[in-house]
């Protein structure tokens, strides 16, 4: 693998004007084509083999003027003085609702005081909108004279909220990938101390983002992506390819400062870390499209145009920045000498520095980091799932200001009412059979109120609308939603009950990502074990690499937990209401945090195994190894941390969550698993952690990552020589290094 990556870094450096025409030929034609392409298509919410799609598909056969997967939007007035019945509240109410229903998008608004939805206490009432199409195909000027009618008719003498997901914008702009680019800037700068060398991971992380998200939009239409697929592939793409490109860049400083020239130096990165991009990317590769076993529509396509954007970024790092690194020429300079101390040896960084610490000190180190990161995790074994609604955004918009005037005045299970449809067996009676259940519903203490059954055209089919007692997110109602469903419900007719509404259909998604969680874990964690057996040629190498990630990923959601769930320094972090965490929080932590702690663990740990394979006892290659990778590691990580924690800026408590758990993991996989345990774990080991049984090295094939033949030919110096790097400093120091100047 080395010898190859090594040959088309050489090309790409010879070749170099030509290999960079290629790939902005290959931006401008995916414009071109992006440009003439149709629009992507509406996301596809559908959730396949859960009983509330199924439910909604046989209302959308039975009962098609309910639009059943139609926008809603609920409309709350609240009398500030008086009735909500006095004649000037009602006229203001009709009003409204009159104008409501003008929308040529909407086909049903309920009058309040026909449809019985003024409070006992006369104080409020609600209209429901329903629109004909789902909200992510509602157009923007729906959205607009939603909020528009609903300032309108808000005054002094009556107070005026919306709800629901019409009133929900569907998401845009790019500040957070801004934000992330930013900090991605400084500390680049601060990493090569050059410009130039922190602008070639920028630029050709943009590229590769460019590419991808172009394609992604010239494919949307002939394989269905949803408009909103880009998002993951948008950041996911940025963080691997800076993190890719930084470690060939900083490969290739360090050859310079060895005395290689510089086509062999760009050779001799590619060969090297190049080999150690194309591994790590594979590892997040089978990360992100292992996101189809959780067999949701829309997180599979996510996970397969992501995967497409690392595909992209590895291409890059060896092709595209040794053509770029030819292409700079000597404005690129070797990695300059560290300081040197009054005795003439050069000053140790502080990477070097803690590795010596912890190679000293093995054990303390060792149970220090499991002990804290237990501690952290412990949280997570309370972890309860949901997907949050309008109760858990800020007290400032509209949508929780409607749910806590129908919490006030109608009961928290308003807010989340459900559709129990009754479908009669073979030569049953529908309307008998919904009846019955409507009688067994009414007769339980979790349920608020109950609707009247109402008869499709053909007969055979019944949809009652029932209101929980509690709210929408909390475990009683999801504990009615499974009562429901229990076919004793229905014993004494001959008729099936299935329950739908967004309350059911958030407790089935939550189900559905809970019961794939420890399947992808178990695909993703075997396939990559079986990668870094090839890689490390060892067991207990990438055994430690598993293990250490599920610590940090416990430890991720432990935090999440802790604040999101309990509550714990909510304030801090903006958290409006603590409830149940994001049901989609676990999977993406695990499939994102596994893809970069494997970036990290590859990147480090082979410069380990290179220092080993080529004559350094077991400690000594393991403090070599930080001395070339510590830096690197640091500011992927700091990049990354930056980049997560910027999506906590964003009202969408579901961006704030996976913001928060991504850049938490993170911070716990870099500084704590990766930093402290590792190198402790590896010490300890000795030779042992790069023991590999005969039997399976004669089947597990050479990949050389380490480049162990690239040093018998030519180029630059070979053997002992690579100690001299640790000489070397690529620039300023970032986190765990020192500045040594």
């Amino acid at each position: 693998m080395a010898t190859f990556l090594s040959r088309l870094g050489r090309f790409s450096f010879r070749r170099r004007r030509p290999v960079a025409l290629l790939w902005v030929v290959l931006l401008v034609g995916a414009g071109v084509l992006a440009g003439r392409a149709p629009a992507a298509p509406p996301n596809d919410f559908s959730m396949p083999g859960t009983e509330a799609q199924r439910a909604y598909d046989l209302l959308e056969d039975s009962f098609p003027e309910l639009n059943a997967d139609g926008a809603t939007a609920r409309v709350v007035f609240r009398a500030e003085d008086g009735r909500i019945t006095d004649p000037a509240a009602k006229k203001a109410v009709q009003e409204t609702v009159r104008e409501l229903g003008g929308d040529p998008q909407v086909v049903r608004v309920t009058d309040p005081y026909t449809g019985r939805s003024v409070s006992a206490d006369g104080s409020t009432a609600y209209a429901q909108v329903s629109y004909e199409v789902p909200a992510s195909e509602l157009e923007e000027s729906s959205r607009t004279a939603l909020r528009d009618t609903v300032e309108r008719a808000d005054s002094g003498e009556l107070s005026v909220e919306a709800g629901g997901n019409a009133v929900n914008a569907v998401a845009g702009g790019h500040s957070s990938e801004a934000l992330g680019l930013a900090v991605a800037a400084v500390v680049l700068v601060l990493t090569f101390g050059s410009l130039l060398a922190a602008g070639l991971p920028l630029l050709t992380a943009v590229l590769g983002v460019g590419i991808g998200g172009l394609a992604i939009k010239v494919l949307a239409e002939p394989l269905g992506l949803g408009s909103t697929t880009s998002g993951l592939a948008t950041m996911i793409g940025l963080a691997v390819g800076i993190d890719y490109a930084l470690f060939v860049v900083s490969r290739y400083r360090a050859e310079l400062a060895l005395g290689r020239d510089r086509e062999g130096a760009a050779a001799h990165a590619v060969g090297t870390a190049g080999s150690a991009v194309v591994f790590a990317g594979l590892t997040v590769i089978i990360a992100l499209a292992g996101l189809g076993v959780a067999g949701i529509p829309l997180l599979t396509q996510m996970g397969l145009a992501a995967a497409g954007t690392v595909v992209l970024a590895v291409l890059i790092a060896v092709t595209l920045i040794p053509a770029l690194l030819g292409l700079c020429g000597r404005r690129i300079g070797p990695a300059r000498p560290r300081r040197r101390g009054e005795d003439g040896r050069p000053t140790p960084a502080m990477g070097v520095r803690w590795a010596r610490f912890v190679v000293r000190r093995p054990v303390a180190v060792l149970l220090g980091g499991v002990a804290l990161l237990g501690a952290v995790a412990l949280p997570a074994a309370s972890l309860q799932m949901g997907l949050p609604g309008d109760e858990s955004k800020p007290a400032s918009t509209t949508q929780r200001r409607a749910y806590d005037l129908v919490a006030e005045g109608f009961g928290p299970g308003y807010n989340g009412p459900l559709t129990v449809v009754v479908q009669a067996d073979g030569s049953g009676s529908a309307q008998d059979a919904a009846r019955s259940v409507t009688e067994e519903i009414r007769g339980r203490k979790d349920v608020a109120a109950v609707g009247q059954p109402r008869l499709s055209e053909s007969g055979d089919t019944a949809v009652v609308n029932v209101v929980p007692a509690a709210a929408p997110s909390s475990t009683a109602t999801a504990g009615l939603v499974h009562a429901l469903r229990d076919p004793a419900l229905a014993s004494d007719s001959e008729a099936h009950v299935l329950v739908a509404g967004p309350t059911a259909m958030n407790v089935d998604v939550s189900q559905k990502l809970s019961d794939a969680l420890l399947p992808y874990l178990g695909l993703v964690v075997g396939l990559a074990f079986l990668l870094l057996i090839a890689v490390f040629r060892s067991l207990l190498v990438p055994l430690k690499a598993a293990l250490g990630f599920l610590l940090s990923v416990l430890a991720g959601l432990g935090a999440v937990v802790a604040v999101f769930q309990w509550g714990w320094l909510s304030s801090l972090f903006g958290v409006a209401e603590p409830g149940p965490v994001m049901s989609m929080t676990p999977i993406f932590m695990v499939g994102v945090v596994f893809g970069l702690a494997m970036d990290y663990e590859v990147f480090l740990v082979t410069r380990m195994r290179e220092s080993y394979v080529h004559g350094q006892s077991p400690k000594d290659s393991v403090v070599s190894g930080f001395g070339y990778s510590a830096r690197v590691v640091t500011a992927a990580a700091v990049i990354m941390i930056s980049v997560f924690a910027a999506f906590m800026g964003s009202d969408e408590q579901m961006l704030k969550t996976i913001g928060f758990g991504l850049a938490a993991a993170v911070l716990f996989d870099a500084f704590v698993v990766r930093m402290a345990i590792v190198p402790a774990v590896l010490a300890l080991l000795g030779r042992r952690a790069w023991h590999l049984p005969r039997w399976l090295d004669r089947l597990v094939p050479h990949l050389d990552v380490e480049g162990e033949r690239l040093e018998r030919g030519p180029g630059g110096p070979t053997g002992p020589a690579a100690a001299a790097s640790l000489d070397a400093d690529p620039g300023p120091v970032v986190g765990t290094t020192s500045p040594g100047r």
